[in-house]
């Protein structure tokens, strides 16, 4: 159970929303909020997925481009999966757009296509787990929620000087937002303290004399905020290593293919490659082209996934348009539209450097 008295920080860190606060394409601003205004529990669900290992700045154009193509929950349910990965490309972490259609989907058909206002109801969703149910049923629901993203844990582990390392830590600093968050305005205490943690509690060099917690933080008193939170030592990423084969037609199309909808990247367009996977490399050389042409080298991309680091060996091939069973032919001036991952949109730059360039209609 949360706390139902006044909790001690709260009034000093909402004065200091009030004043400091970020203005974002999805939020509601504290004086709306204040006068009863709610956030559209849609646009904080559809930020809050795409704010996951992203940043800010990075999801502002996306999160406008979905909106302007499917303004209701119930439209992007209906919207074709191609299309809705395609909207997603670039973005990264691909499952999560597979969910998020998903989650769609059960809004739209078994909710009427309105979400559940609880914690419990939204966790029962497609691809909404703790934080988000916990993010969503505060800011949209005024639910007394404690919400802790990457940003919350940095600031509540500097202010009580937690030192036990993450993620262990983890459910001591729930408790600790817990204690926090108020019955009043807990939405914007959420968001205040995600606010405090990007703009004032940064991981180097936090702003330390600005901070509405200054008096009551123990890594401040102590003179050693950098030191928190603690982690735990990382384990190096193993490096996985492929191939990447861009065929061109003299009329300036390109072979692409459609990954199975499981795993790494599911769902995604890609152009063909070997079979490397997080765990196994796949062939490096010409020799696994996926057929005869006049494949040249032309470069290695590497991209860093999560788990692990990616080096593909690129090969070019300007060729007639053969006959595919599993793939298709797309003009290069149309790659931007398709749903290409940031990996494989490195392995086309690299064979064509001018491939995303911006083309007249």
């Amino acid at each position: 159970m949360l706390q139902t008295l006044p909790a001690p920080h709260a009034p000093k860190l909402l004065s200091w929303y009030d004043r400091h606060h970020r203005d974002l394409p999805w939020r509601v601003n504290p004086a709306a909020a204040k006068a009863g205004k709610r956030a559209d529990p849609y646009h904080v669900w559809l930020s809050e997925v795409m704010l996951q290992q992203t940043t800010v700045q990075a999801v502002k154009p996306y999160f406008a481009k979905f909106l302007a193509l499917w303004p209701k929950v119930t439209d992007l349910a209906a919207a074709p999966i191609e299309e809705v990965m395609a909207a997603w490309a670039g973005l990264g972490y691909y499952a999560r757009a597979r969910n998020l259609k998903k989650c769609a989907e059960a809004v739209a058909l078994e909710h009427g296509g309105v979400f559940p206002d609880t914690e419990e109801g939204l966790r029962a969703l497609p691809g909404i787990g703790d934080y988000t149910s916990a993010a969503i049923a505060a800011i949209a629901f005024n639910r007394q929620s404690a919400v802790m993203d990457g940003n919350v844990e940095r600031v509540i582990s500097r202010l009580h000087a937690i030192d036990a390392p993450l993620p262990g830590s983890k459910p001591l600093m729930k408790a600790k937002v817990a204690e926090l968050t108020p019955s009043d305005r807990p939405g914007d205490f959420a968001q205040a303290m995600m606010d405090l943690g990007a703009t004032i509690c940064t991981p180097k060099r936090p702003t330390c004399a600005l901070c509405p917690f200054r008096d009551d933080c123990l890594a401040f008193a102590e003179h050693d905020p950098e030191s928190f939170p603690v982690k735990a030592a990382k384990k190096e990423k193993p490096v996985r290593f492929g191939a990447a084969f861009v065929a061109v037609t003299p009329e300036g199309e390109a072979l692409l293919k459609r990954r199975i909808e499981s795993g790494l990247l599911g769902g995604m367009t890609e152009v063909p490659t070997t079979a490397w996977t997080s765990r196994v490399d796949g062939g490096t050389t010409a020799d696994h082209a996926p057929f005869p042409a006049g494949w040249e080298a032309c470069g290695t991309v590497v991209h860093v996934f999560t788990h692990f680091e990616l080096r593909l060996s690129v090969f070019r091939a300007l060729t007639e348009k053969v006959a595919v069973d599993d793939g298709w032919w797309e003009p290069v001036t149309n790659l931007e539209a398709q749903a290409l991952p940031t990996v494989m949109k490195k392995a086309i730059a690299q064979a064509i450097p001018r491939a995303f360039e911006k083309h007249p209609n």
